[in-house]
C-alpha cells in the first residue's frame, strides 16, 4: 500500500457536462462582483441562503451556485418585510 501512487487529475465526462452548464448559465445571467448602486447585494437578496456569510448559496432557480455576500445579479429580489 505504501508504494501506491496517486495518479494525475484528469477530467471527466461529468467534468465537461458541468463545464457546459455553467457556461451556458454564465453567458446568460448578469452576474457581479460588485453591488448595483451599493444597495443591491446577494446578501440582502431574498435568495440568498444565509445572509451572514461571507460566500452562500444563491437558490434562484436560474442560479443556484455558491456567491460573495457582495455580488449582484439581475435576479436581485429584496426579502419582504415579515
Amino acid at each position: 500500500m505504501a508504494d501506491y501512487v496517486i495518479p494525475p487529475p484528469e477530467p471527466k465526462e461529468i467534468d465537461e457536462q458541468n463545464w457546459l452548464q455553467l457556461r451556458d448559465l454564465s453567458e446568460r445571467a448578469v452576474l457581479r462582483a460588485h453591488p448595483f448602486e451599493g444597495r443591491e447585494q446577494c446578501d440582502n437578496c431574498l435568495y440568498f441562503l444565509n445572509p451572514e456569510a461571507d460566500i452562500s448559496y444563491c437558490w434562484h432557480p436560474q442560479l443556484r451556485i455558491l456567491v460573495g455576500s457582495q455580488w449582484w445579479c439581475q435576479w436581485w429580489e429584496a426579502i419582504p418585510d415579515e
